[in-house]
């Protein structure tokens, strides 16, 4: 178990530390039994779990955030709350309420509070919430038993080097399929991304991007987070599918894009042979928060989009709003932040 004296809360990266505490609940017998903060980083399930063998598992990712005054708080938590309970219904899983979420992110985020790094430094206590099905089950059917747990990780940056543009090239494989779980958060989807995701980065690239799963024509996903352009008269625009993660961070930039800087916004096919449409490109999500796109390969073709070492004007004003709202600094729409500590 880490100890805080231990940590270097300014040369964090996206890695397992095992913190002091996190939420346990189990499913049994139509319903849940809170098992409340533990200690224990280890799982203890049968080897017939359906986690296992078939895949029925499920997460979440937010973050807490320190402000300036020293207080925690969250971001929109009950749109990871929403989200899982939609990815646990298509699992054939138990949902967890909103109410019993949050609380337990909270609880947690308290337990562990000396972990949630110091303002200024743009690092996060990341929460992963994750739902697997355990038990005793053989066949190719739902568990008749699940658990629910929630542990923390202070974190830095997930892509290398924060909010500097990075290089990304396309992928012939794709991440989930048409009218599949792309849309849910499942473990499946990740496990089919690691192997075009190496070969990316043995290639020199910080991740791939995914085309649609029928004609691979269209941009779906960056790695595991959202794209986004940003077109010459000042577009935002974001891809839209059935086997895209609904992100909570894209549609936050949706938002703000729109409301805070007076921009047109479009979630819309984006075609991989029409990039000179874009003067700006990046990646979206709770772990990547927003990546510059510097440049992307494809076929052999190199686009650059607004440069390969700066970073573009609008993305940079989105970066400046989402993250002055995140940590305080900026006073976000109603209901986005939900105080931890006061």
């Amino acid at each position: 178990m880490v100890k805080k004296e231990d940590v270097d809360f300014n040369n964090l990266g996206f890695d397992y530390l095992n913190l002091p505490y996190r939420y346990q609940a189990i499913y049994r017998d139509g319903d849940w039994q809170e098992e409340g903060l533990l200690t224990d980083n280890e799982m203890h399930i049968s080897e017939a779990a359906t986690a296992l063998h078939y895949g029925q598992a499920d997460f979440e990712g937010l973050k807490a955030y320190r402000t300036k005054s020293g207080q925690i708080q969250l971001f929109r938590p009950e749109e990871n709350a929403h989200r899982m309970q939609k990815s646990c219904a298509r699992l054939l899983m138990p949902q967890v309420s909103t109410k019993m979420f949050v609380d337990a992110v909270k609880s947690v985020v308290r337990a562990n509070a000396d972990f949630v790094p110091p303002y200024g430094n743009g690092a996060t206590l990341y929460l992963r919430p994750i739902m697997i099905g355990v038990g005793d089950t053989l066949g190719v059917h739902p568990a008749s038993e699940y658990i629910f747990r929630i542990f923390a990780v202070p974190v830095g940056n997930y892509f290398k080097g924060g909010l500097t543009p990075t290089n990304f090239t396309t992928s012939q494989y794709d991440r989930a399929a048409h009218k599949g779980t792309g849309q849910n958060k499942v473990g499946g989807n990740y496990a089919a991304s690691l192997m075009p995701g190496e070969q990316a980065h043995q290639n020199g690239y910080s991740d791939c991007v995914y085309l649609d799963p029928i004609e691979h024509k269209k941009i779906e996903e960056v790695g595991s987070a959202n794209f986004f352009g940003i077109t010459k008269d000042n577009v935002f625009v974001t891809p839209k599918s059935d086997s895209i993660l609904p992100s909570v961070t894209k549609y936050s930039l949706l938002y703000l894009a729109a409301n805070n800087l007076g921009m047109q916004t479009k979630e819309g096919d984006v075609f991989i042979d029409q990039l000179d449409q874009f003067t700006e490109a990046g990646a979206c999500g709770t772990a990547a928060v927003i990546s510059p796109i510097g440049a992307l390969e494809h076929e052999g073709n190199v686009h650059v989009f607004y440069s390969e070492t700066e970073v573009g004007p609008v993305t940079q004003k989105l970066y400046e709003l989402l993250t002055g709202i995140q940590f305080g600094d900026i006073e976000g729409p109603k209901g986005w932040i939900l105080p931890v500590t006061e």
